[in-house]
């Protein structure tokens, strides 16, 4: 959608919101305020009661935070010219995150999607929870798409590190355009912060989160199978043939949570496997079942999976931030132990 279309909207539904509010009084509004030095995008003056008061507005498109917060700015630097004026920054769609940056600011916002918040004078607007539009979860899901999610993963599992955009691209094993696009996506999000050693993450809780909700570990291609080997013994026979026959591979769920927090008890095993399951399953007796599986391989959606992963016991368990992905989203007892994995052992290291 281009912005002067967006301008348009929300000139639209400001000027109907301020309509029907009885003691106010829509005077005017111009489209491209001016000021020496500072221009707006949108400007009502309304008279409530016997005030005049102007209502200002910087649309951006997209409304990621960093991006509003030059909104802001702009706003500010108008501010300081006028008086009687309260600020609004308006966007095809305004986040919790960059709602709660307006309101720590003092500045009103309002969307396309129905979202507002307008607190001036004897005014009071709030309008919020409403969906999010499809543009905006296009951009955020454009972060996690396999090639993408590298990267992210790769942050995720060096806390604390500052990268150049080479470092990452190589490490992540993505193309450089990909590594610098992906930066620039997390700086405008406020997931990530830039200083002269590099790009390092500001908010790895918040991304971690964001990620699960668009991720389901049934985005890797599952089989299922039955065995009648004790599921300990099952995991060592498996990791044996794959580390024997050089197959890449990391148990996974509660397989390998199992290992990295011992109390869990469970009945059925998950473990990756890059290539060559029939072989793996046929080696091991495993026989394929429709329903009631206690072992699972899964075929990964890609290699970053195995990214970070490690020796654990003898066999090769996938990341911390891998299992709690996968666990997050397995109903029950998976989003018990991805919370503990979470509080135990992911979140001291941020």
């Amino acid at each position: 959608m281009k912005k002067q279309e967006i301008v348009i909207r929300i000139k639209d539904e400001l000027e109907r919101t301020f309509r029907d509010i009885p003691f106010i009084e829509l005077r005017h509004s111009v489209m491209q305020a001016s000021l020496p030095g500072v221009q707006v995008d949108l400007l009502l003056e309304l008279k409530i009661r016997d005030n005049l008061q102007k209502v200002i507005v910087e649309v951006k498109s997209p409304g990621e935070p960093r991006i509003i917060r030059a909104a802001i700015q702009q706003l500010r630097e108008y501010l300081d010219r006028t008086e009687n004026a309260y600020p609004v920054v308006a966007a095809p769609y305004i986040s919790d995150d960059t709602a709660r940056i307006c309101k720590q600011n003092g500045v009103g916002y309002i969307d396309l999607a129905g979202n507002s918040f307008v607190n001036f004078d004897q005014i009071y607007i709030e309008r919020k929870n409403y969906p999010n539009l499809a543009i905006e979860k296009r951009q955020v899901r454009s972060i996690f798409s396999p090639k993408s999610s590298r990267i992210v993963r790769v942050m995720l599992s060096n806390p604390g590190r500052s990268w150049r955009v080479q470092e990452l691209a190589r490490e992540a094993k993505v193309s450089l355009g990909l590594a610098s696009r992906l930066k620039e996506r997390l700086l405008d999000l406020e997931y990530a912060s830039e200083k002269e050693n590099g790009v390092t993450l500001s908010r790895p809780s918040e991304l971690l989160k964001q990620w699960a909700n668009n991720y389901s570990f049934r985005k890797n291609k599952v089989y299922d199978y039955f065995s009648l080997d004790e599921l300990k013994e099952l995991e060592r026979k498996f990791s044996q043939y794959c580390e024997k026959r050089g197959i890449p591979y990391g148990l996974a769920l509660f397989s390998g949570a199992a290992l990295v927090a011992p109390y869990m008890r469970y009945t059925r095993g998950f473990a990756y496997a890059g290539n060559s399951i029939r072989e793996v399953a046929d080696s091991l007796g495993l026989k394929q079942v429709s329903s009631g599986p206690n072992f699972s391989i899964l075929e990964p959606y890609d290699e970053g999976v195995f990214y970070g992963s490690r020796q654990i016991d003898s066999m090769r368990v996938v990341s911390d931030v891998q299992l709690y992905l996968d666990l997050v989203g397995f109903k029950g007892r998976g989003e018990e132990a991805a919370e503990f994995l979470f509080e135990q052992r992911i979140k001291p290291q941020w």
